[in-house]
């Protein structure tokens, strides 16, 4: 460093994410504003929610964002991907949009996570990877024909009709 001068100091980046719902719905939340630079699962030095915890946290979110058909799947294992997925429904598309926000940002504020957030910009789909849990938020249409819970249960589970889930 020569004298006289400063050294550099980085700041924080901040990358602004804009949904356009389908509809363009008036009143419907555009801004999805996440850290850029950080890995997904990063904590910023705080210690994250375990992965039972944080599944709880994403669970009393949709909850109390009014999602539907909630579902819950263990992937212990199934898959080295996360310990956890949560499927759920919003009635349109700017629910899906809402709820995707408050989910990141309950994340972020009480499970000390900067989740990566994916799919939402048509409000169709939403994809939160917050590392231990994974959410999937979706219209009624879009989900039924994606039908996720078929694809990650087992063949030899049965729903709660006595029904075979996958087969």
């Amino acid at each position: 460093m020569t004298a006289g001068k400063s050294p550099v100091v980085p700041t924080t980046r901040r990358l602004i994410l804009t949904s356009h719902t389908q509809s363009d719905a008036q009143g419907a939340s555009t801004d999805l504003t996440a850290l850029a630079g950080g890995a997904t699962g990063s904590t910023g030095g705080k210690t994250p929610l375990s992965p039972d915890a944080m599944l709880a946290l994403v669970l009393d979110t949709l909850e109390d964002a009014k999602a539907s058909d909630v579902v819950p799947i263990d992937l212990n294992g199934k898959t080295p991907i996360a310990d956890h997925m949560v499927i759920a429904t919003g009635t349109s598309t700017r629910q899906v949009v809402t709820m995707s926000e408050k989910v990141v940002e309950k994340l972020k504020r009480d499970g000390h996570i900067v989740p990566r957030l994916e799919g939402v910009t048509q409000g169709d789909w939403a994809l939160i990877d917050a590392g231990d849990v994974i959410v999937h938020i979706f219209r009624p249409e879009v989900r039924e024909f994606y039908n996720l819970e078929r694809m990650w249960t087992g063949a030899g589970e049965t729903g709660i009709d006595g029904s075979h889930l996958n087969g």
